[in-house]
């Protein structure tokens, strides 16, 4: 993911800089290779031979220390470097960059660098909120300065407000979404949906499936890395909602199915991941059916079929589905294929472990309308997302020809 990419990871003079060592090691984890500039600040709250230790490499924090080669530091590292990460950024190194000053060693670097700027900000709630301040990040915005929004909750003196550190994972995500993939899908724009929908049955029963959502959010999450405009159709889930992307939230199928052909015509690349209920209850009570018969009989109809009415609509967009079975994995899949006028099926066995919902991997096969079968051993599913899109991305080119 970030392998050979060269990260520097500013360090500012803040009590949250000890969260900035569980950063470094998150990016060494991911193969990326670390570099460390610290303010003298910085160095009160956290012994630079921490950073050090971590990175496995020379952290740097005085602009005029004993160089250990004979580069200029500032130049080569701003040379070098696939992205900087200024955690936690305090008001001060906002204030300089905005403002172009450049008086220690991490300002001259950030000045010397081409590479992206991403800032963290990590402050007192009323600093943060202070115009000069904001007026200052909006500087930095309007240069293609990248900001992590800090949290809301309980700062170290004792205040609550806006102006906690993000979490690592915000953090991680940012970089990744930055420098970890090719933006080969710049300029498309793809609709995923994800999730289970749910068909009420009175104000506190539905009718539902066991999907977590975690496919199509993989799917969405992978193709916003990977530079394109995505719209996530979502079933309820207990998912964290992905930053950067426009998520249309739904429940029921008769919900999904408008959003889904509100959204299909402007799009490139069609994913429906979602598991979508087949049928619906006939009435709705409008109060809580009581527990007053042994029995109770629930008349359901059939949804319309989201998938089946894209594919009589749509016209060189790419089409993909997926099939979930118990059994005949691949006959099925081939058929609901040619049934649906789709570009390509990934099928899956729920009964195979490691496969199916509410789980991290995946096992699969992929059809195309060729016949073609690709058989997917067990990865996870955000390693899946990227080969689907892959796919997908290759089916979208032979179309253009």
């Amino acid at each position: 993911m970030l392998k050979g990419k060269v990260i520097v990871i500013g360090v500012c003079g803040g009590i949250a800089a000890y969260k900035s060592a569980d950063l470094v090691s998150r990016l060494k984890k991911l193969n990326a290779e670390v570099h460390v500039i610290m303010t003298r600040s910085a160095c009160e709250f956290v012994n630079p031979l921490t950073f050090q230790s971590l990175s496995q490499n020379y952290v740097i924090s005085d602009m005029f220390q004993e160089p250990r080669s004979w580069e200029i530091e500032h130049i080569s590292l701003a040379q070098k470097a696939d992205l900087f990460v200024i955690a936690p950024a305090t008001a001060n190194i906002i204030g300089k960059v905005a403002n172009g000053i450049a008086d220690d060693m991490l300002s001259t670097t950030i000045m010397a660098t081409k590479s992206p700027v991403v800032f963290a900000p990590a402050m007192n709630c009323n600093m943060y909120e202070n115009v000069i301040v904001q007026q200052n990040i909006e500087r930095l915005k309007a240069l293609n300065y990248i900001f992590v929004e800090p949290q809301i909750g309980r700062l170290a003196c004792g205040d609550i407000g806006k102006g906690k550190l993000a979490e690592a994972d915000d953090i991680v995500e940012m970089i990744v979404q930055t420098v970890g993939y090719q933006k080969d899908l710049k300029n498309m724009k793809l609709l995923v949906t994800a999730g289970p929908t749910r068909e009420p049955i009175d104000p506190v029963r539905f009718i539902t499936n066991y999907s977590s959502g975690k496919m199509g959010y993989a799917i969405a999450r992978a193709a916003k890395y990977r530079g394109a405009d995505v719209i996530l159709v979502t079933g309820p889930t207990a998912l964290k909602p992905i930053e950067g992307i426009q998520m249309v939230k739904v429940n029921t199928a008769l919900e999904m199915y408008d959003a889904v052909m509100q959204h299909y015509e402007s799009t490139s690349v069609i994913i429906k991941a979602a598991a979508v209920s087949d049928y619906r209850p006939l009435q709705v009570s409008q109060n809580k059916i009581k527990k007053e018969h042994s029995d109770l009989e629930i008349k359901v109809t059939k949804n319309p079929d989201i998938l089946a009415d894209l594919g009589k609509k749509v016209k060189n967009q790419v089409l993909i589905g997926f099939s979930m079975e118990t059994q005949h994995l691949e006959e099925y899949a081939r058929e609901k294929l040619i049934r649906k006028n789709l570009d390509l099926i990934v099928a899956n066995d729920l009964s195979e472990p490691g496969a199916g919902f509410a789980v991290d991997t995946n096992i699969v096969k992929m059809i195309d309308r060729n016949g073609n079968v690709e058989n997917i051993s067990i990865m996870t599913k955000d390693q899946l997302a990227h080969i689907i899109l892959d796919k997908a991305l290759a089916i979208y080119h032979q179309k253009l020809c």
